[in-house]
């Protein structure tokens, strides 16, 4: 097992959704990322919080395998974003972003996790993310994600990223924007052509596509009852591709895939309430339960001769 390096945010956040609503509990890509890597393997995290960031919050990072040495806390309040999701889950609005001391973000990078072998760069602004690159020394692998509002305002610094990292991370919507084209397939090919190896596409209850080489892989959603809050899937998805990639070093087409699903697995368990109230009470033989689920659905005979 090797260490994973994340650098993101950490946040407030109040959520509405049709299950219910929650006011300033934690949140950010930092966050969400950290806890469900660490079900797998030990987890560096540089991120920043105010000093409204207590330590009764700090509970969420306890008795995980999360070294917070790369967390500053300094005066100010704490990143805090609200939004609210649609009836059916598939759209949000934003109500507010106050990024608060997070406007002030440089990542610094403690000298012990400089040789971290794999990295993931959360959503931050991309000249962030190729500070951080600056600092690491030869990972092994390196991962990203981004947003439309960098696909949008800061292309040239995302190209950049891009062209140093061995995968992006990224939804449907941002990868029609980031290539131009209204097509999935066409879309990876291009994005796949500014850089990244690997592709993983997004695509909320429809589940996952990732392309490297000239495969695909698809993956379906978990069907599930009860969906309580959205909010952090694609970070846990993350967290759980991570995390695996980490634990195995298996980078073979097969270790791949299965770190497609354990990710969709933690992903899956994320939804079923708000914030990180899931995980915290989840323990690895439930994944190692839903990851079992996960190959009976997908599995099916092939044709007789």
């Amino acid at each position: 097992m090797q260490a994973i390096l994340t650098v993101g945010s950490v946040a407030f956040d109040s959520i509405k959704t049709p299950s219910g609503e929650v006011a300033r509990v934690v949140g950010g890509a930092a966050t969400y990322f950290s806890v469900a890597a660490a079900f797998f393997a030990d987890v560096r995290m540089v991120a920043v919080v105010g000093d409204d960031f207590d330590d009764g919050r700090m509970q969420v990072f306890g008795g995980r395998s999360i070294d917070l040495a790369g967390l500053q806390r300094v005066p100010g309040e704490t990143f805090r974003w609200k939004g609210e999701y649609s009836v059916d889950l598939n759209s949000r609005e934003t109500i507010y972003t106050h990024l608060n001391v997070f406007d002030q973000f440089r990542p610094v990078l403690p000298d012990a996790y400089r040789q971290t072998p794999f990295v993931f760069l959360a959503n931050i602004h991309p000249a962030l993310q190729l500070e951080v690159l600056r600092q690491v020394d030869a990972p092994r692998f390196v991962a990203a994600d981004t947003m439309n509002f960098w696909i949008e305002g800061a292309l040239d610094d995302l190209r950049a990223v891009l062209g140093r990292v061995d995968a992006l991370v990224i939804n449907d919507e941002e990868a029609r924007q980031l290539s131009g084209e209204a097509n999935l397939v066409k879309a990876a090919r291009s994005i796949r052509a500014m850089g990244p190896k690997l592709l993983v596409i997004k695509r909320g209850e429809s589940g996952v596509l990732m392309t490297r080489g000239q495969g695909f892989f698809a993956a379906p959603a978990m069907p599930l009852e009860s969906v309580a809050d959205p909010t952090g899937a694609g970070d846990t998805f993350a967290g759980g591709f991570m995390g695996h990639l980490a634990a195995t070093g298996d980078f073979s087409d097969a270790g791949m895939r299965r770190a497609i699903i354990f990710g969709s697995v933690m992903a899956s368990f994320n939804v079923e309430a708000f914030s990180l109230d899931r995980l915290r009470d989840l323990d690895y033989k439930e994944v190692e339960v839903r990851f079992r689920e996960f190959k009976r659905l997908t599995h099916f005979e092939g044709l007789s001769s």
